[in-house]
């Protein structure tokens, strides 16, 4: 069975393809902010990611007739359940008007699957999308009526890295708790009790720390007097693409920003500590969220190739628990590994429903 696993993110596009759980190929394609920018929304870079996997199929001597399964990380439709979903016309759909109020480019991953499905007459699956919520109701309050936090979180690595370090300590995912923080393109760090997250930044929302491409956490008066001074949409724009880094140096390549740092340039120094300060409060408050009990700090994504982010971290939360790194990402296998597993051992598949996960406080008025 070859599966074709198609993951793109805010800064790149990860593709390889499986024969049953064995990779044939694997590639990630750097895009810089500017290239993406080009595209006024997310679902306008679908075309350009479309060729990018063709053409990749190509040079590794496949054709897209040879895939048997297309497997696509995915997020923004409504909010789902964990586990492997079988994509469908629904779920498509809710996920290009980004009915779960959220935009991301993982939406594209489920996009473009049922797109390639559709048209060489194959299935598509995606697993543990962006959306996935498990929050605690303590988690979803605002002082504003109506408006919640959601859930957007980069589920399927952390729960993949969560899941391996349980297996390491000897126990069950689902009797750990752990702090789990995957610190790339985007950021995001979440408190993961007995097997569900149950709290976190929406890092693609203006929430939690600033990033290549997103603006973090922003005092809300300032914010409306830049807004004033600006647009709505470029706001917008910044909460998930055009902020952080691509605002304050014009890029989000965050090697090249790392020279600048190693250079000592005082603006580089300064932001990229910055950042890392902003994830170790993050990882306070998740400790908090946990009442102390941690079980484990987990470190993941593509910055865990800077030295500096990990001993950072530890220096400053090193305290609360033991500091794991788990370089890179595990979300290409663990798609490839789950979906053929459904297929072949009867493990279950969802079905998207269409309807949210969490639709309000039961019997309360907020």
């Amino acid at each position: 069975m070859k599966l074709l696993v198609i993951n793109p993110g805010s800064t790149s596009t990860k593709i390889s393809l499986y024969e049953n759980t064995t990779a044939l190929f694997e590639e990630n394609i750097f895009h810089d902010a500017p290239q993406l920018l080009k595209y006024p929304h997310v679902n306008d870079q679908l075309p350009f990611r479309r060729q990018l996997i063709l053409d990749l199929l190509h040079d590794h001597g496949y054709t897209p007739e040879a895939i048997d399964v297309f497997v696509g990380r995915g997020g923004s439709a409504h909010s789902q359940p964990g586990g492997v979903t079988e994509i469908d016309q629904l779920l498509y759909d809710d996920t290009a008007r980004g009915a779960g109020g959220s935009e991301h480019p993982a939406k594209l991953g489920v996009m473009l699957a049922w797109d390639l499905a559709c048209t060489f007459g194959k299935p598509a699956y995606t697993l543990d999308p962006t959306n996935v919520d498990e929050l605690c109701d303590l988690a979803r309050l605002t002082g504003i009526r109506g408006v919640y936090r959601n859930a957007q979180f980069h589920v399927l690595n952390q729960k993949a890295v969560a899941r391996v370090h349980a297996r390491k300590l000897g126990r069950r995912y689902e009797d750990c708790r752990f702090i789990v923080a995957h610190i790339d393109g985007g950021i995001t760090v979440n408190a993961h009790d007995h097997g569900r997250m149950v709290d976190g930044n929406v890092g693609a929302g203006g929430d939690g720390p600033y990033t290549p491409t997103r603006i973090g956490s922003v005092p809300i008066l300032p914010l409306l007097d830049y807004i004033e001074a600006h647009s709505l949409e470029e706001v917008r724009r910044m909460c998930s693409r055009s902020g952080g880094f691509v605002d304050l140096f014009g890029t989000a390549n965050a090697d090249t920003i790392h020279a600048m740092v190693d250079r000592g340039d005082r603006k580089a120094c300064l932001v990229w500590d910055g950042m890392i300060y902003q994830v170790c409060k993050m990882i306070g408050e998740m400790a908090a969220v946990l009442c102390g009990e941690v079980d484990g700090i987990l470190l993941t994504g593509g910055f865990m190739r800077f030295d500096d982010v990990i001993e950072g971290i530890r220096k400053r939360c090193g305290w609360i628990a033991d500091v794991t790194v788990y370089p890179g990402e595990m979300e290409q296998f663990a798609m490839a590994d789950a979906v053929y597993r459904a297929l072949t051992s009867g493990e279950p598949v969802l079905r998207y429903t269409g309807r949210p996960v969490w639709n309000g406080f039961d019997g309360i008025d907020l």
